[in-house]
């Protein structure tokens, strides 16, 4: 297996889980990338005395995306193969990250692009529903950027990903918070990335996640989605005329 590969967490007050993922995430990468998005908890401080990882800090909360955007620019920067984003809450099995970055590479003449955890996938031993508003929200988006972008994905929000870096040098990701997946995808279809789930057992520690402010409320998250889909859309129209909505599908 190859060796130039990190595994990123994107953190932000996760005192209550950063210890334990991270000492379990060290048993199965041997480089492992931690964007801090300006945590107050505590979390930085334990972070900066931790000498087996590589620390990026936020002087201030910018959001999930941001973090993320950061731990993609960094791959790019240092020439590395590949990253895996994993979440810092406990609810990803970093157990799974050998066999996510080897199916990433697992055809050297025709490697996949991004290789996304998908909770929806299989069924495993021990599955947690989803609470019912964000099962919702992602069954309809996910069915959504299927039609517009030709896509058949079974998860649209999973952070449990493996991208070659190769791939992500092709995006321009702008949006900062939890909607960033969504800028993601409609990039990687208008550029015709290789896309593969992979199937991860669905674990919730945390239920009541907080996704900051207003979008706590699912009707306006949604409404968020979609203003961020239909915005990136608009945006690369007259670049991407192989999607689906480009070619005269509605938006409704």
């Amino acid at each position: 297996m190859m060796s130039n590969w990190y595994v990123t967490l994107p953190v932000y007050n996760e005192i209550s889980h950063v210890r334990e993922v991270l000492d379990e995430v060290s048993q199965y990468a041997e480089n492992i990338l931690v964007v801090d998005d300006g945590s107050t908890d505590g979390t930085r401080e334990y972070l900066q005395e931790r000498d087996d990882i590589t620390l990026i800090c936020h002087p201030e909360n910018r959001g999930y995306g941001a973090a993320l955007i950061s731990a993609f620019d960094f791959a790019v920067e240092k020439g590395i193969d590949a990253i895996i984003s994993i979440d810092c809450d406990g609810q990803h099995q970093p157990k799974l990250i050998p066999e996510m970055i080897e199916a990433l590479f697992r055809n050297e003449f025709a490697p996949i692009d991004i290789v996304s955890g998908s909770r929806y996938l299989d069924t495993f031993a021990g599955d947690v529903a989803a609470p019912e508003d964000r099962r919702q929200i992602n069954r309809s988006i996910t069915a959504q950027l299927n039609e517009q972008l030709g896509l058949e994905l079974t998860d649209t929000f999973c952070g449990f990903k493996a991208y070659r870096t190769e791939a992500l040098a092709k995006l321009n990701l702008t949006e900062t918070g939890y909607a960033m997946p969504l800028q993601l995808w409609i990039q990687a279809a208008c550029q015709n990335l290789k896309i593969e789930e992979f199937a991860v057992p669905r674990i919730y520690l945390e239920e009541e996640r907080s996704f900051g402010g207003s979008l706590d409320d699912s009707k306006r998250r949604m409404a968020h989605y979609q203003d961020i889909i239909s915005r990136e859309l608009d945006r690369l129209k007259g670049k991407c005329g192989q999607l689906p909505v480009l070619q005269g599908t509605s938006l409704e």
